[in-house]
């Protein structure tokens, strides 16, 4: 019985090392590696950046009433198109008593010196026609009566502004009736009938009635990083991208750049504007956020390789061909590249369309032990 055991326990050291020996020869040996092959295509390559920014309108006018007072009608909303002259908001003045006592005044002193003189008018003109008094005496008095007839009507005037913000003869004209200055879109109505408003002077930016602008002409405001402005240049084209029209791709030429840059979370930006092309039936609302590709540089129809594949030493690059493909033999190969996007780049030369080139390598897909399934 001791001998059989004795004997087993060497057979079971002997495939243990038997074992030992093998797992360790598999070890030694090399692996093979299999890499992805990738073709050698013609495409386009272009080189861009993306600036961020919002559509506004070129300009924005900010329509401001002419004297203070009340709003007391209300023409227009927000949305509405407008033209130059037309109506938005009607103003009820609210008068200074201070100066309608002064005018009320004025209009009595008026009347009283009118029919003063228009006596003497009728008296010197009776004096006249006698041939009492002189032509030069005549005429001085109708002068002073006529004088007098245009100053009652200047203190009406006076007082018809004072207390309403119109006169008679001309309504039209009148600074109680706020109207556009531009034709275009009514962006924003900020005031509400019964809100005082107080009116534009030298003193006073005023109250804002109304902001208009002309949608058509669009311009796109936003912001390049310090690495980038210095290779832009204006009358650049841009691709624009409006986040609330995803399906709608606009163009745009760049028009300003600013010469002095912002510090903005530790990077210095610069501000750019560019002229939106805004297509017939495509209605924009101001303050849509959008971004801007702007295209730096562009090779068409090149032969292009996934920049993944490229070797680098020092300033040359290099690429492996493929030459066998089981197994997978390679030739290292000298290549002159050119533009790049990031993801493919141009083969200036080196290569032609009927290479194929070695991809990144094909990792082993290690098996997971899956857990027994509980009863």
């Amino acid at each position: 019985m001791k001998k059989i055991l004795k004997i087993a326990l060497l057979v079971i050291l002997a495939v243990a090392v038997l074992w030992t020996f093998w797992f360790l020869w598999q070890k030694s040996r090399p692996k093979v590696k299999k890499y992805t092959i990738e073709n050698v295509t013609i495409g386009d390559i272009d080189k861009r950046t993306v600036a961020t920014g919002k559509i506004d309108p070129r300009n924005e006018i900010l329509i401001k009433p002419q004297m203070s007072g009340i709003i007391a009608e209300l023409y227009k909303s927000a949305g509405d198109l407008v033209k130059a002259g037309d109506v938005i908001a009607k103003i009820k003045v609210v008068p200074d008593m201070v100066g309608l006592n002064s005018a009320e005044s004025r209009v009595s002193r008026a009347h009283i010196a009118l029919d003063q003189t228009a006596k003497n008018y009728l008296r010197d003109k009776k004096l006249y026609a006698d041939k009492v008094i002189s032509k030069e005496d005549f005429e001085k008095t109708e002068l002073q009566y006529k004088n007098d007839k245009e100053e009652l009507k200047a203190a009406k005037d006076n007082l018809s502004l004072t207390r309403d913000g119109i006169t008679s003869n001309k309504s039209q004209f009148s600074n109680t009736l706020v109207r556009s200055t531009v034709t275009g879109t009514i962006l924003d109505v900020p005031i509400k009938v019964g809100n005082s408003v107080i009116q534009s002077n030298n003193f006073n930016d005023g109250t804002t009635i109304a902001s208009v602008a002309n949608m058509s002409d669009m311009l796109f405001v936003g912001k390049l990083d310090e690495t980038e402005v210095g290779k832009i240049k204006v009358g650049m084209p841009m691709d624009i991208t409006v986040g609330a029209m995803q399906d709608q791709k606009l163009t745009a030429k760049l028009e300003y750049v600013s010469p002095k840059g912002k510090e903005e979370n530790g990077a210095i930006m610069f501000e750019m504007k560019a002229a939106v092309k805004v297509p017939k039936g495509i209605f924009i609302r101001a303050g849509y956020s959008a971004n801007a590709e702007i295209v730096f540089s562009k090779s068409e129809s090149v032969i292009t390789i996934p920049e993944s594949c490229i070797e680098f030493g020092g300033d040359t690059a290099f690429v492996y061909v493929l030459k066998t493909k089981e197994p997978q033999t390679f030739t290292k190969k000298r290549i002159q590249i050119g533009l790049s996007d990031g993801v493919r780049i141009e083969v200036k030369s080196g290569l032609t369309l009927k290479d194929k080139i070695r991809g990144t390598e094909i990792l082993e897909k290690k098996e997971e032990k899956k857990p027994d399934d509980k009863k």
